[in-house]
């Protein structure tokens, strides 16, 4: 069974998803009164697993509780092991895109979440990308880490929805095909 491969982001409006530091605390300055997930549960809901980034996956232990009830396969050629506290949440993979995603669906998880800005990169040159979902949240950062490789993209996209979240945020869904 082919994968169905998704990116789901946030970025500043000129296109960073973390500041130069690495940080993501600029997420936070948005006002929120309901503490809305933004449509994350029902995103995650069709879910099979994550796959993300070594980078990503430091940050996801930074925030001190564990966010995620789906398998985290975390893509590494630095690690050797993960840390104690994500045993049994978390593995280790080394490949490459093409083998990741070979290996995903021997394992039964079709739906991947792919998260982290150089594993997005490299889905994205490799058109192994088929929905990509981002929040553009109204801050200008100037500079930071960039998800969208500095390439021409030859696939066809196209814009399957939009809305706007809190008055304030621009959430869109697009179709890649590859």
């Amino acid at each position: 069974m082919k994968t169905k491969n998704t990116v789901y982001l946030a970025q500043s409006l000129d296109g960073f998803i973390a500041d130069e530091h690495g940080g993501i605390d600029w997420l936070s300055a948005i006002d929120n009164p309901q503490h809305s997930d933004l449509g994350f549960a029902d995103f995650m809901s069709d879910i099979d697993a994550l796959v993300m980034g070594r980078n990503t996956f430091e940050q996801v232990l930074s925030f001190g509780q564990w966010p995620y009830d789906k398998p985290v396969y975390v893509v590494s050629h630095s690690l050797s092991k993960l840390p104690v506290q994500s045993q049994g949440k978390a593995y280790l993979i080394r490949a490459s895109e093409e083998e990741l995603v070979s290996q995903m669906s021997q394992l039964g998880h079709n739906r991947l979440y792919i998260d982290g800005g150089k594993l997005v990169q490299n889905f994205i040159r490799a058109a192994l990308v088929d929905e990509i979902i981002v929040t553009t949240v109204p801050i200008i950062l100037g500079r930071g880490i960039r998800w969208l490789p500095e390439l021409r993209i030859t696939q066809k996209i196209e814009l399957v929805s939009s809305q706007v979240l809190l008055n304030q945020l621009v959430q869109c869904r697009y179709r890649v095909y590859r």
